[in-house]
């Protein structure tokens, strides 16, 4: 299946904010943007919504360290109990350096490999670059055409607004 897109491709990255600004009031839909580096508050100025991978993280450490802890209960308290120093066998103070520990790890591969997943990058995938420069000093603002009702020389002038230095329309296959 494929879609028609248009391509605008920018200099620097205060025109890419402002043009994703004035794209987003004209209720045009925002697919992507390329940037050779983070522009902080491009997200916003495109109204991409907020990234999940934070509670992600957060539920994922949380998992980890409960495990952990039921783990070490378990294994102190039930399957292998053994009086070391006159202690009780469920000592939850013994457990907290290695419980954060545990938590951080857990938090941290499950983060790394959810972003993985809902990128859907994998080992060998190939880079599909929308135009040649633009991880190295070009930025990009992919708008996608819904319907007849998308007015391509209206979007190119409003874009050329704000110093495009390339715009295109082209037909892309959905991945």
């Amino acid at each position: 299946m494929s879609r028609r897109i248009f391509l605008s491709v920018f200099d620097n990255e205060d025109d890419i904010m402002d043009a994703a600004r004035a794209v987003r009031e004209e209720g045009l839909t925002i697919v992507d943007i390329y940037a050779p580096y983070a522009v902080h508050g491009l997200e916003k100025a495109a109204g991409f919504a907020p990234s999940r991978l934070p509670w992600i993280c957060f539920a994922l450490g949380l998992a980890g360290a409960a495990f952990k802890i039921w783990f070490e209960f378990w294994t102190t308290s039930t399957s292998w109990p053994i009086n070391v120093g006159g202690k009780p066998w469920n000592s939850w103070p013994a457990f907290l350096p290695i419980t954060f520990e545990v938590m951080v790890l857990a938090a941290g591969v499950g983060t790394v490999l959810a972003l993985f997943i809902t990128s859907r990058l994998w080992p060998g995938k190939k880079a599909v670059m929308p135009f040649p420069g633009v991880t190295d000093d070009r930025f990009a603002l992919i708008l996608e055409e819904k319907d007849a009702t998308f007015n391509a020389d209206a979007v190119r002038r409003l874009c050329e607004k704000y110093n495009a230095v390339h715009t295109e329309e082209r037909e892309e296959n959905k991945r």
